[in-house]
């Protein structure tokens, strides 16, 4: 019983056969998964998508790539999608300095926006933090002890995973935890304490080990668990129930 917290199933890449891979995703023990949203019309498909399963879940965001796009009324629209039942989160949301594909003061005013709103819908937050460090980590710390949320597919230091846990957030790990060399990343995930860690796959992108370089899916979510499981001394069993348990309490359970 694996809970994937953070795939795009709606991504193109899947067009040819979505249901084909929904359908074999919940038969190979992938009870839960989050459909998250970039923009507001991936968000509405991400919200209708869950609407049709009673075992995904939606999440609501401006990426920071699309940051520039956002119109003027986005975040009524973003409160809109918020309030559906099926829509446990918002996001992703962050700032990413690697591609810069929004001007970076555009990202921030965004991402401060988005974060507000969280604080006022009462939602948790799921974060995108590429080569963004310093900025992600000020923008989280203003609203210390009040924002809840998760580092999605974390790929920081273990100094700043240890104030990100001190704010209360949870550390997902994808793929990445998976390959050859990423021995830091391993040291993170044996640090972070096993009821604020999370797994996920970023479907379609970043397929873990050994099916690394192949179109990602949430079945695949099985292989993170198992390497964290691994890294911790435990039995896949315990991590795959650490693991639920700690997205249900994250994601599903009221503020």
């Amino acid at each position: 019983m694996l809970y994937d917290t953070h795939a795009h199933v709606n991504e193109n890449a899947f067009d040819e056969d979505r249901a084909d891979v929904l359908a074999r995703i919940h038969a190979n023990g992938v009870s839960l998964y989050n459909e998250v949203g970039t923009d507001l019309a991936d968000s509405r498909r991400a919200v209708a998508l869950a609407q049709r399963h009673d075992w995904i879940y939606a999440a609501a965001g401006i990426h920071p790539h699309e940051a520039k796009h956002a119109p003027a009324d986005y975040l009524t629209q973003l409160e809109e999608l918020l309030a559906q039942p099926r829509c446990v989160a918002l996001g992703e949301i962050g700032l990413d300095y690697h591609y810069d594909f929004s001007p970076r003061d555009v990202q921030r005013r965004i991402f401060d926006e988005q974060l507000t709103l969280a604080l006022a819908v009462h939602k948790p937050v799921i974060i995108h933090d590429r080569e963004a460090h310093q900025d992600t980590m000020t923008a989280i710390a203003a609203h210390r002890g009040a924002l809840r949320g998760v580092m999605h597919c974390y790929s920081g230091s273990l100094e700043d995973a240890k104030r990100y846990l001190n704010l209360g957030f949870y550390i997902s790990f994808a793929g990445p935890l998976t390959f050859k060399n990423a021995s830091k990343l391993r040291e993170v995930a044996a640090y972070v304490p096993m009821d604020r860690v999370l797994c996920e796959t970023d479907s379609p992108y970043l397929a873990p080990v050994p099916v690394r370089g192949t179109r990602n899916d949430p079945q695949n979510v099985s292989h993170v668990v198992r390497m964290l499981a691994e890294i911790k001394g435990v039995s896949f069993e315990q991590a795959a129930q650490a693991t639920m348990e700690n997205g249900k309490n994250l994601f599903l359970q009221e503020d």
